[in-house]
Order: C-alpha cells, then structure tokens, then sequence
C-alpha cells in the first residue's frame, strides 16, 4: 500500500512551532520594552558605550593615558600670554571686557584658571572647554578638559567597572549554585572560605594588595588588571552568599525533582535548571556594584595610590578624586582666606560626579528591567 508524501498536520505544526530558546528570548524583549526605566537604562547606557567607542577610535586628542594640559591666554589684570611650559594654549580673557576674539572663554579676573561651562555652541569648534576647566590651581592658569576626561575616561571606567562586577558574579554564580545544590562537605569548605573573606574588609585589602605589588608593575595594563583582580577577589564572596541561598530554595522546587528522576546529570540541572532560576538576585547586586567601583576608585585615589601612571589619567574616579582632592581643595582654601574674591568651582564637582550619578542609575534601571523581565513571578 503505498503511502503519503504529503506532511502530516502534526509535523506542520512542530515546523510551525518557535525554538524554546528563541520563544523565550522574544517574551523576553517584549516584557523588558515594556519598561520605560529599563529603556531609558539603556539609552543612556548607550550613550555611555558610544562615547568610549568615539573615545577609543575616533578622538584624535592625543593619547588615551593622560588629559591634556591647557593654559589661558589671559594672566592676571594686566592680560598676557602665558608662559607656561607644556601647555596648550586656549583664548580666555577677563570677563570685566570684551573678548579680545571670538571662541574665547570668560574667566574671574582674580580667579584665571577657572573655565565655566559654556552653552555658546561655538565653542564646540573653537575651543575645548564646553564643560569647563578642571583646576590645578585657582590662583595660576592652568587647567585640564573635563569634557577630555569625559570621553577618555568612558572606556577605561566601563571597561574597569564590568569587568570587576561581572567576574565577581561570574564566580560567585559558579561556587554559589555548587555549594547550595551539593550541599555537605562542599558547601561547608565553599562557605567557610567565603567567611573567610567577608570578614576582610574589601577597601582594606585593595589597598593592601596595591601598597604591596604596584610598586613592581610598571606597566598601564599590568596596574590595571591589578586593580581588577584585587577588587574582584573582595566582590565574589558577596554574589556566592546570594546565590547560595536562592539555590537553597531552587533545589526544592518540583521541577528539578522532575529532572533528577528523569536522569539529568548534575550539570545539566544546574545550567538548565539551577542557575537561570537562582540568578534574578544578582542582577539587583550588579546594579549596586557597577556604579560603585568608580566611588571605591575615587577613594584609594583620594587616599594618595597612585593606580595609573599619571594623577590626571582620564578616569571618571580619578577625575571625581581630582576635583576634591587634597591638594585642590587645601590650594582654593587657601586661596579663598587670602583673597576676598572667591569663586567656587561647582561644575568640578557636580560633571564627574553627575556622569558617575548617570552611569550607576543606568545600570540599576536595566538590572531591575532584566530581573521583571526574566522571572515570571515578577511580571505585571
């Protein structure tokens, strides 16, 4: 009897059928595009990505490694061209008078090294100061681009930041999911060696490791992944105490008794089963950790190490310990008790720190969105 070629309905509907993964990737993006903080996460995440991109490709201001040191043509009351060595020359004049020309830049005739953000549009072309100056000293002239280290320092902050937070999650995910699902000997030795470096406080030990070995690497790319790996040994033990008790819980569930009596290896069912279900924790973790590393770079900064190869390396951190540091902050203090004309530079403080600001809530907002979007028992 011969038989048919033509497809049976139930093999049309299997080929109609979407792949698992592919089904659950949509549902996904569905669920995460529905979240207007998430989508605005990620636009100025974006953001942030496409200017360390133009940073690292595109930007043709000298090198990566350093900002560029610029002094003021005007010096002083009696105006001048300054004198110092190694500086870039930029048109400032006091703002008592008319600008000597066009694209020049308005300063406190008592105060020429103070740069004021701009919102004339032509000094995009004309100048590089749009977001101001970043002071050395209020009483001289010279002065550093804020909106250099902006652009410079977006590769190196983000390329810093995820790389200590994701290898610590990485790591705490691995050796929280085995101790929690092995459970026994296993989970006592991981844990106890997790006690162990909770107890350590995690500035403190970043320190240490820096104070002791920096010293020896004199390399930019040696110091930095120092940096990381000191940070990311303090950071682990934080994901592996969250992960272990989420697992706790996941391991009970109906599911994986279901993949145990069907045969599943260990493996399987915590790469299936395990892990992408004990994981929503973490992403609320990455999103208190990321904008953190700049805030905990800042303060060794600030404390006097010496991580980059220059105190002016384009770095977020590095530029928010910068504009507060001792010797800024004691220098304008000093000149302030000697001076009756006195102007505070705010945008110093409030530029670095607002994109620091920006690049935290960013993250936070995409890891909340991440989390509702993942677990269905958060989805609304």
């Amino acid at each position: 009897m011969a038989t048919s070629s033509q497809p049976t309905a139930e093999a049309l509907s299997a080929k109609r059928r979407p792949n698992p993964r592919i089904a659950q990737m949509r549902r996904t993006l569905y669920f995460l595009s529905r979240n207007n903080l998430a989508i605005v996460g990620i636009c100025i995440l974006a953001f942030f990505v496409a200017i360390a991109i133009y940073g690292a490709f595109f930007d043709d201001a000298q090198s990566s490694t350093a900002l560029s040191y610029y002094c003021g043509s005007y010096v002083g009351s009696g105006g001048g061209v300054s004198s110092a060595i190694g500086c870039q020359e930029i048109c400032t004049y006091s703002n008592t008078g008319p600008p000597p020309s066009p694209n020049c830049y308005p300063t406190d005739q008592y105060n020429p090294s103070l740069v004021a953000p701009t919102i004339d549009f032509t000094h995009l072309s004309g100048g590089p100061l749009p977001l101001g100056s970043l002071t050395l000293a209020p009483s001289g002239s010279q002065f550093f681009n804020i909106e250099q280290g902006f652009v410079k320092g977006a590769q190196w902050t983000l390329l810093i930041a995820s790389g200590i937070v994701l290898s610590g999650a990485l790591i705490g995910l691995f050796l929280g999911a085995v101790a929690g699902y092995r459970g026994g000997y296993t989970d006592e030795v991981i844990m106890r060696i997790t006690d162990i470096f909770l107890s350590i406080p995690g500035l403190l030990l970043v320190l240490v490791v820096l104070a002791v070995v920096s010293g020896t690497i004199p390399t930019l790319w040696g110091r930095v992944g120092l940096l990381m790996g000191a940070f990311i040994v303090t950071w682990w033990p934080i994901y592996t105490r969250i992960v272990r008790g989420q697992v706790l819980v996941t391991r009970e569930q109906k599911y994986v008794e279901a993949s145990k009596a069907s045969g599943a290896r260990t493996g399987r069912i915590l790469t299936r089963h395990i892990i992408p279900n004990s994981m929503y924790p973490v992403f609320v973790q990455i999103s208190l950790d990321v904008g953190s590393i700049p805030l905990a770079i800042a303060g060794i900064v600030f404390l006097g190490f010496q991580i980059f190869p220059s105190p002016y390396f384009p770095e977020w951190g590095s530029m928010a310990a910068l504009s507060v540091g001792e010797t800024t902050v004691s220098s304008l203090i000093l000149y302030c008790q000697t001076n009756s004309h006195c102007l505070f530079p705010w945008w110093q403080v409030l530029i670095p720190g607002g994109i620091i600001f920006l690049f935290a809530i960013s993250v936070n907002f995409v890891s909340d969105g991440l989390r509702d979007a993942l677990d269905p028992r958060l989805r609304r």
